[in-house]
């Protein structure tokens, strides 16, 4: 849908705000409540290097964002986004990727720019440095109303931010998800809010299509393309859900790496 089709689909969804409140406030009060995955770090192993001898250095992922970022959906944080896009980055390239969090349920994108890419910052200190990163984040402000012009201004604080702090760092930004199919939601709220989604999604991309090092991944639509792919909230992935959004991920963060010149002592392999 055309850019300017949505920003004129917003009158809609601002028409029905009183009913999305309400509604709103009932799935709020009505829905499960499951935790974040554990976990903030780890390592998916790599391939390349021949037995008993040193491999290359491993690649340093950082993942930024909101539930789906935390892993609400799953046991542990290698079956969330952190631990899949690292394990298919280990995959493809035959190096291990060192994967970290900083993610929070409920966080939007004036949060990560104001709080959690900073605290991720300190905690990395100057030992550990991101090849990559990775940030998940508008499902809350799809949910809060945050305007067009606002997400957008986060967004790019969030990318220079990450550019201040790692410039030869690799960054892509999820694309929003598809609320229209989330079974929690009921009718409605699940449309207005995909039309919410569609359109922030839209103002994502054209702002980082003005911003240097800073990639939009898309959502792929098989990977929340029906309710076996939720979890048992009908709101977040479930393990499948994690795994195929993963895959998509780990190949626009793939091919940032490449533009950008990294990893080129790894072990190649398609992802």
């Amino acid at each position: 849908m055309r850019t300017a089709l949505l920003t004129a689909a917003q009158a809609l969804v601002w028409a029905a705000a009183p009913v999305l409140l309400v509604q709103g406030r009932r799935v709020r009060r009505t829905a499960l409540t499951l935790p974040p995955a554990r976990g903030t770090r780890g390592t998916a192993p790599g391939t390349g290097a021949a037995e008993g001898a040193a491999g290359p250095e491993p690649l340093c992922l950082l993942v930024l964002g909101d539930s789906s970022a935390a892993g609400v959906g799953v046991d542990s944080l290698a079956d969330g986004v952190p631990g899949r896009v690292a394990a298919e980055l280990a995959a493809a390239t035959g190096r291990a990727v060192e994967w970290r969090a900083a993610a929070r349920s409920g966080a939007d994108s004036a949060r990560v720019a104001g709080a959690l890419l900073p605290a991720a910052a300190r905690e990395a200190g100057a030992a550990w440095r991101p090849d990559l990163v990775l940030v998940v984040v508008g499902v809350n402000d799809i949910t809060r109303m945050t305007s067009g012009r606002a997400f957008a201004r986060n967004a790019a604080a969030i990318a220079g931010g990450v550019r201040a702090r790692w410039p030869r760092a690799a960054t892509a930004f999820s694309a929003l998800p598809p609320l229209e199919r989330f079974p929690a939601l009921p009718w409605p709220l699940r449309p207005l809010l995909g039309l919410r989604s569609r359109y922030l999604d839209a103002r994502l991309r054209a702002v980082l299509a003005r911003l240097p090092g800073a990639d939009h991944a898309a959502f792929p639509r098989s990977a929340l393309s029906g309710p076996e792919l939720f979890s048992a909230d009908g709101f977040h992935p479930g393990a499948e859900g994690y795994r195929r959004w993963a895959g998509h991920l780990a190949a626009r963060l793939r091919n940032s790496l490449d533009t950008s010149g990294r990893a080129t002592d790894s072990v190649t392999r398609p992802l």
